[in-house]
């Protein structure tokens, strides 16, 4: 078994595209119209065939109270592997994007928080 696909809930579609590409760096792989909403995957950009990351309308009552929930006590709807946390962290600072937790070691990883401006707290983390 394997991960083909997850998803991160997002409340405007297309500010998220342009957020995960413009800022983080994936790559849009999907785009297919679905009435007022769209199927939008994003993929990683030296992993064109990887797991696929959805884009996905956070438009059930759920959503938002979930959402809030987690952003309110800190806690990252999900992670992003990278080879160097300092870097990345110094690289999207540079970019505009707000981080709630800046570079900490961990034990055996190193781990920082950013705001995906759709709702989102999102970790990226090195392993050592």
């Amino acid at each position: 078994m394997r991960i083909v696909m997850t998803s991160v809930l997002v409340d405007d579609q297309e500010k998220a595209l342009q957020f995960y590409t413009g800022k983080l760096g994936f790559v849009k792989k999907h785009d297919i119209p679905m009435g007022a909403m769209r199927w939008l995957t994003v993929v990683g950009e030296n992993n064109p065939e990887g797991p696929e990351l959805v884009l996905e309308p956070d438009a059930h009552p759920a959503a938002a109270p979930f959402k809030r929930a987690l952003v309110e006590d800190g806690i990252p709807f999900t992670s992003f592997a990278v080879e160097d946390v300092q870097a990345e962290y110094a690289r999207l600072s540079a970019a505009g994007v707000q981080f709630t937790q800046p570079p900490v070691a961990m034990g055996p990883v190193t781990t920082a928080v950013l705001d995906d401006t759709c709702g989102n707290l999102i970790q990226i983390a090195q392993r050592h």
